[in-house]
């Protein structure tokens, strides 16, 4: 069966204005309530901090709203598709449209249109607009917003990273303004046991080359050291006793970012992503044991705007049959729908944060679920 394309008509552009003017108002309707309880919450900080009008507005505010856009641009576009669906359906439109010869169908076409437009302004806030967005926001709210201020200033006193398979660094009481430690060192595992470890007090990162410098520190080698095979392919014996190595004038270089001390979730959130699959990529080859928080916020970014495609079907085949109870209980009805996935959307991703389920997996699985969903409604609807 050849497949036409059905083209844009009177009843298509009808439909796709609903739908559009309808989320476009919900939408500034939203953002408008939001500002209003944002401000009020942090006015006192705004006024102690003394931030400018002209800064309020272009570096908060406006980077303020296009993650709230995105973050609520599904539940929306639900609500939009099923407030003015259910209304053209208890105004009997529906009904008129399908006894004039169009099928059901036909008729989603204009619906899947529209959520095609909001979905790829949804995937484009995502993917690039808010992560730069985000940094901007960050940037305003550590200069002006005092809780985020502290926060900022905050690092774990014992920090732990892996760098390479078998191979990690140890970090306490990391200052980020004068870039210094306590104590510093640099251990190598093989297989679960310590074979060597570079240990130093005092040392400090230089933001210029990229290094770590201290005026002494110690190389400790542990039994087992220096196992290995030799050109033959034989055995060669490990160290059997525990060894020290005084040295002075400690100048490396590791695999090590600052940036990757503090809370990392919030630095892959003002990556766009391009810089997220090279962040990933490099973390993969240090052997990262955060790889699933990192996987959650790239399959994110893309399922939450497939979503709406989901949530479309099931706005549509809900409203578009007149009811007992009419806009109101399809409302209803949307709404304990759209949270569900909400809920479940949040499950799943702590799901995946604690390895229970594969990011890919555990991040689409929601969609999995209510996509059989949706398609059940669909074939329900023209009955």
């Amino acid at each position: 069966m050849k497949l036409k394309f059905p083209g844009i008509k009177i009843l298509d552009r009808y439909i796709i204005g609903k739908f559009l003017g309808t989320y476009l108002f919900s939408i500034a309707i939203f953002i408008v309530i939001l500002v209003i309880f944002d401000y009020a919450e942090k006015v006192d900080d705004f006024i102690t901090n003394k931030a400018s009008f002209s800064a309020i507005v272009m570096q908060y505010y406006l980077n303020f709203i296009p993650s709230f856009i995105n973050q609520f641009s599904g539940l929306l576009t639900f609500i939009g598709v099923i407030f003015f669906t259910s209304k053209m359906a208890y105004n009997t439109e529906i009904v008129a449209m399908l006894s004039s010869g169009e099928s059901f169908r036909r008729l989603m076409w204009p619906y899947f249109l529209s959520a095609t437009a909001i979905m790829v302004f949804a995937l484009a806030l995502n993917l690039w607009v808010i992560p730069r967005a985000s940094e901007r926001r960050v940037a305003f709210e550590t200069q002006y917003i005092t809780r985020t201020r502290l926060q900022s200033q905050q690092y774990d006193a014992d920090i732990y990273r892996q760098i390479a398979p078998g191979r990690f660094v140890y970090l306490r009481n990391f200052n980020g303004e004068t870039q210094r430690v306590s104590y510093f060192a640099i251990e190598q595992y093989s297989g679960s046991s310590l074979i060597e470890a570079l240990e130093a007090a005092d040392a400090t990162y230089s933001d210029a080359t990229g290094r770590w410098t201290a005026n002494r520190y110690t190389i400790r080698r542990l039994p087992g050291w220096g196992a290995g095979v030799d050109s033959l392919g034989m055995p060669t014996p490990g160290l059997v006793a525990e060894e020290f190595e005084q040295l002075i004038q400690l100048d490396t270089l590791i695999n090590l970012n600052t940036n990757e001390l503090g809370n990392v979730d919030m630095l892959i959130k003002t990556m766009n992503i391009g810089e997220l699959n090279h962040f990933i990529r490099q973390q993969r080859d240090k052997g990262s044991d955060m790889m699933a928080l990192f996987e959650v916020e790239r399959q994110s970014r893309f399922s939450y705007p497939a979503a709406i495609f989901i949530l479309t079907l099931i706005g549509v085949s809900l409203s578009s049959r007149k009811v007992r109870g009419g806009t109101g209980l399809h409302i209803g009805m949307g709404i304990t729908l759209c949270f569900a996935y909400i809920l479940l959307s949040r499950f799943a991703e702590e799901f995946a944060k604690g390895g229970i389920l594969p990011a890919a997996v555990s991040v689409w699985l929601p969609n999995i679920l209510f996509a059989a969903i949706a398609v059940w409604l669909y074939i329900k609807a023209p009955k």
